[in-house]
């Protein structure tokens, strides 16, 4: 092993042990103090897998196509996270993630103690070894599994709610849909409206600042119902106005800055992607203040029940977050995003399926619509699973369009076949350079003037299999797809195995 090598483990130690050192005064002078300190230094390791693994979604595609370095991505995504974490995290959690079991069903405070500390820990455990793996998953559902197997091992399976569980079971199929689905929709109305114009720049400057005051709706109403609601409470109709007031102002904004900046670019696809590079960054760091503000409860909200049960002797179903909670739960997301992150946003942005500005722009809209549509449907969604599923989205699109596509030049060549080459080129070249309409007429007269039988259902589904082209790695589809599979299950196995080892150690 390289010396290099032992520093970003030996970086995660120190900030562990920083949490051992600083809490032990506090947590020494109060019964059952070990406990939590125990339980600090596990949030801490939380906070660093959250860091790690689910930070990822926010910033992946836009480092990916290139509108962000992976060094300003960390610092961007660092900096937001610890911010939505500090000043918008809350001052109260609820103890039970999701009311997946009934707290008043605990024996003691004690036994609840041990309950939040297997769950942690087995929530922390499995986003390593899905870190590990290079497979982002829900650090939601990882400690809702740790919750749910450690309540199961404390108090049998009548203490859990397995409506809710349902729902959230539910959810790995809604989430990566929805936003597979908004993503695809929103990278097809850019294609219809820019990208497939013979006239490119011009249409992007119609378009471009209507798309921006969207993302500006979307992401105004998505911070004020999700990221600012521990600090400000409002209703969807007050944030989707505050949002609507927000795009306005993006659109009268942006239109001459997009129109200035247009001078300068090529009339292509190239020149329309350089100008979702600013849009880009900004949606990389309001996707990270926003995440930081709700998941950091993730890590904290357990110490937040071990702090309250220690110190109260009881056990509540909202608890107080102290401050020195928060840093520990915001600096740790910060390192471990910093030290372990990269692997992570790799995957996102660049293993799954190939991504250009217009592509991420369109899977950053898709996470924070889904999570506005969730949120009034009272759907549980998985921000993890939003945005790989927007990422799957754009690339099962492109698939689908290449195919298309292919399909057309080919009934093209097959009318023309035994004509003058040099005819056929000039076909192709025309039907090349015309835009979606002029395509549509070109095949519908050549179609018009075709002779012969129509191709057979068996026929048509063996040319499918031709003109398809991978542009989506299948082989990282299915390691990601069976992690979500076995998140809460294995977090939940983990957790109850933990609670009996805590329990049989602490009673003897």
């Amino acid at each position: 092993m390289r010396p290099t090598q032992f520093v970003r483990p030996g970086i995660a130690l120190a900030f562990l042990f920083a949490i051992l050192f600083s809490t032990s005064t506090l947590a020494l002078s109060v019964p059952g103090g070990l406990l939590l300190l125990a339980g600090a230094v596990i949030g801490g390791y939380m906070a660093m897998n959250i860091g790690a693994n689910d930070v990822a979604n926010n910033v992946g595609p836009a480092v990916g196509s290139r509108a962000l370095t992976m060094g300003w991505a960390v610092v961007i995504a660092g900096v937001f996270e610890a911010a939505g974490a500090l000043i918008a995290g809350g001052d109260v959690v609820g103890t039970i993630k999701q009311g997946i079991i009934d707290p008043a069903l605990i024996e003691d405070a004690e036994s609840f103690v041990w309950l939040m500390m297997a769950a942690l820990l087995a929530g922390a455990l499995w986003l390593n070894i899905a870190t590990a793996l290079g497979s982002p998953v829900s650090t939601t559902h990882s400690i809702v599994g740790g919750v749910l197997g450690a309540g199961l091992a404390a108090g049998g399976s009548g203490i859990a709610n397995w409506g809710q569980v349902s729902a959230i079971v539910a959810s790995w199929v809604i989430s990566p849909l929805m936003g597979g689905a908004i993503a695809a929709a929103f990278l097809y109305l850019i294609k219809r409206s820019i990208t497939y114009r013979n006239a490119v720049m011009p249409a992007a400057l119609k378009m471009v600042p209507v798309l921006l005051a969207v993302m500006s709706w979307s992401f105004g109403t998505y911070l004020v119902l999700k990221g600012l609601k521990r600090l400000w409470a409002v209703d969807f109709l007050t944030a989707a106005l505050i949002g609507a007031v927000l795009a306005m102002l993006t659109f009268g904004f942006t239109r001459p800055l997009i129109a200035r900046a247009s001078r300068a670019l090529p009339s292509s696809k190239e020149g329309v992607n350089a100008l979702f590079n600013v849009p880009l960054i900004f949606a990389a760091a309001l996707l990270s203040f926003a995440h930081g503000a709700n998941d950091v409860a993730n890590a904290i909200g357990p110490l937040a029940a071990i702090n309250d049960a220690i110190m109260s002797g009881g056990v509540a179903s909202k608890a107080a977050i102290p401050l020195w909670i928060m840093i520990i739960g915001a600096v740790g997301i910060a390192i471990g995003l910093a030290l372990y992150g990269p692997k992570l946003i790799k995957t996102v942005g660049s293993e799954i399926t190939e991504l250009d500005q217009m592509r991420a722009f369109c899977i950053a809209l898709a996470a924070a619509i889904t999570v506005i549509i969730a949120s009034q449907l009272g759907l549980p969604v998985s921000s993890t699973h939003i945005a790989v599923g927007g990422v799957f989205g754009v690339g099962f699109l492109r698939e689908y369009l290449k195919a298309n596509y292919s399909r057309m030049i080919d009934e093209i060549e097959s009318h023309h076949q035994g004509e003058n080459r040099a005819v056929v080129e000039s076909f192709l070249e025309t039907f090349e350079s015309a835009d979606i309409a002029g395509k549509g007429r070109m095949l519908k007269q050549l179609r018009r003037n075709a002779s012969g039988l129509p191709l057979t259902k068996r026929e048509r589904k063996g040319l499918k299999k031709v003109y398809k082209q991978d542009l989506v790695k299948r082989s990282t589809l299915m390691k990601i797809l069976s992690a979500w599979v076995v998140t809460v299950p294995a977090s939940a196995a983990m957790a109850a195995l933990i609670y009996f080892m805590l329990r049989g150690l602490l009673l003897h």
